[in-house]
């Protein structure tokens, strides 16, 4: 199946690749399309991307009460068990005049076994209603994220990835993370390159050196363009109109996405 001709199941599978629940041969077969496929590759990092962000903004979080809860009663309960293998020992050995008190013992031994199992499923129902409470979390999370109508990867003179770049038009932002390792000298810097099918380029914005950043742009900066790149630069950038006066180092196509 060509996943580009389906864009809501390559949406699936990245989102399941990233949050790891895409596993076995469908998850080695999803990787293989992505080394080959823009496309793929791209969806891959967009959702690694949005769950990178998650993880960050998550505070720290204790464990809940009914976590220690539950493991107490699993210790009573193991050590009620062990309480109950001794009684019955106990009353092995015991003769026939005693079954009276080896009765009592196996009723009091019973009653404490089942008490534990009581607190244990009062503690899975805690349990339960805690994790619902961080999917819910995790939904609202998810639907608050940045709508992405823009996506390209751009790629070193090797084909490999070096840029990711979004559009979000809801606020009118270019979203850039680097994904390589390149690090320009602090006397020099990387500047975006809109590509149009016809005319010369057009720059999008001067790059800082921090691995996450955002450039303000419209619809209109992206709509039809093919093709984005970054070129080195001296520091500051140089005019649009001069178009880029340094080599370019990244390169890759702009992909509109379906929402």
């Amino acid at each position: 199946m060509n996943l580009i001709q389906h864009p809501e199941l390559l949406d699936r599978l990245a989102a399941a690749h990233a949050l790891g629940t895409l596993r076995g041969g469908a998850r080695r077969r999803f990787e293989a399309m992505a080394r080959e496929q823009a496309p793929v590759r791209a969806a891959a990092l967009v959702w690694q991307s949005r769950v990178a962000s998650l993880n960050e903004l998550q505070s720290a979080q204790p464990p809940a009460p009914a976590v220690w809860t539950r493991i107490e009663n699993l210790v009573q309960g193991d050590s009620q068990r062990q309480a109950m293998a001794a009684a019955r020992a106990d009353a092995a050995q015991r003769p026939a005049s005693g079954w009276l008190r080896s009765l009592a013992l196996w009723r009091g031994a019973t009653a404490a076994g089942a008490l534990a199992t009581v607190f244990a499923l009062v503690t899975v129902a805690g349990l339960r209603d805690n994790l619902g409470a961080q999917i819910d979390d995790l939904q609202a999370r998810l639907e608050a994220a940045p709508v992405i109508e823009y996506v390209a990867v751009l790629n070193d003179d090797q084909a490999n990835a070096s840029m990711l770049v979004t559009f979000n038009p809801k606020n009118g932002q270019l979203t850039l993370q680097r994904v390589g390792g390149f690090q320009e000298a602090s006397d020099k810097s990387l500047q975006l390159w809109a590509l149009p099918p016809s005319g010369g380029p057009r720059s999008l914005g001067v790059l800082g050196q921090d691995r996450l950043l955002q450039l303000a742009a419209g619809v209109a900066d992206v709509r039809e363009v093919p093709t984005l790149a970054i070129s080195l630069e001296p520091r500051g950038g140089v005019p649009s109109e001069r178009g880029p006066t340094g080599p370019v180092l990244f390169k890759g196509a702009l992909i509109q996405k379906m929402l």
